[in-house]
C-alpha cells in the first residue's frame, strides 16, 4: 500500500509545480489537486509506523520509539524508523530475518 500512495504522491509533485508558476484559478485547482493525492501518502505512512511499532517492534528501546514517534512533530523520526524498522521487516532482513524455526513447512 505504500508503494501504491507513494507513486499517487508522485503524481501529486508535478501539480505542485504548476501551481507555484501559475497564477489564481489554476493555482487553486493545481494546489488543491496536490494536497489531495499527496496527502494520503503522508497519513498512511504515519499510521503504519505507530502500528509497526505497536505490533512489530523487536528491539531494546520500544519505550524510546515510542516517545520519539508520538511527541515528535516533524516526521524525522518516523522517517529514520521506516528504515531502521519497517524496510528490514518488509524484506526480512536483520532483526526481523525469519528463523528456520518460524518457517512454514513447504
Amino acid at each position: 500500500m505504500i508503494r501504491l500512495l507513494g507513486w499517487i504522491a508522485l503524481v501529486g509533485l508535478p501539480f505542485c509545480l504548476v501551481a507555484f508558476f501559475t497564477s489564481d484559478f489554476a493555482r487553486a485547482f493545481c494546489a488543491t489537486a496536490a494536497v489531495l493525492l499527496i496527502l494520503p501518502a503522508f497519513v498512511y505512512s504515519y499510521i503504519v509506523v505507530i502500528w509497526h511499532w505497536k505490533d512489530r517492534y523487536r528491539g531494546k528501546h520500544s519505550y524510546l520509539w515510542g516517545a520519539l514517534i508520538l511527541i515528535e512533530t516533524s516526521g524525522w523520526m518516523k522517517i529514520v524508523y521506516l528504515f531502521r524498522h519497517i524496510l528490514p521487516d518488509m524484506y526480512h532482513g536483520g532483526r526481523y530475518r525469519l528463523d528456520s524455526e518460524t518457517l512454514p513447512p513447504a
